[in-house]
């Protein structure tokens, strides 16, 4: 019996582990592949390599963006010269924007994404590898947590969400 009790609490602890682990893994951040990007086919590369990175992808669509979701989405940008520029380029094509869910996702992604001028990002990022202009750097990444929550809310209705269990998770964070 005593036996049993304490495989009883060994396993409750290594269940409150787990839980507390995937909760901490639940950050989520916004990805978006710009015009430039879904026009010279490299939507499949990127989320390949936010699946290798063992990041879960939540959310997932394909939009015309208007002018007024750039707006807001690029509110900080406002007063810089090339704001309208950068309105006109974003909604010349379609844009995929994506949830993506894991361990320190936000901070990972803007490492992976690399520099917003690709002369500055190094080889093996997003851009260092697909850009060679600023002006068409093809991907946008939230740049913190609070913007991430921002940015999703803006794009993505709640239930356009998923919340799944993803096999790999306990393999790709440490309990």
């Amino acid at each position: 019996l005593q036996c049993l009790i304490s495989l009883s609490c060994a396993f409750r602890s290594l269940v409150f582990c787990l839980v507390t682990a995937l909760q901490n893994a639940r950050e989520r951040t916004l990805i978006a592949v710009k015009p430039d990007g879904v026009q010279r086919r490299l939507v499949g590369q990127i989320i390949q390599r936010f699946e290798q990175r063992g990041f879960k992808l939540v959310g997932l669509k394909m939009v015309q963006a208007s002018h007024g979701i750039l707006s807001e989405h690029y509110g900080e940008l406002r007063t810089k010269p090339f704001f309208q520029s950068l309105l006109t380029y974003m909604s010349s094509g379609p844009v995929v924007v994506m949830v993506w869910e894991g361990h320190n996702v936000v901070q990972a992604s803007r490492k992976m994404v690399g520099q917003t001028n690709p002369a500055e990002a190094p080889a093996g990022t997003i851009r260092g590898d697909f850009s060679v202009h600023v002006s068409r750097n093809v991907v946008h990444a939230s740049d913190s947590q609070e913007g991430a929550q921002k940015e999703i809310q803006l794009w993505f209705q709640g239930k356009d969400l998923l919340d799944w269990d993803c096999c790999d998770q306990i393999y790709t964070i440490e309990v």
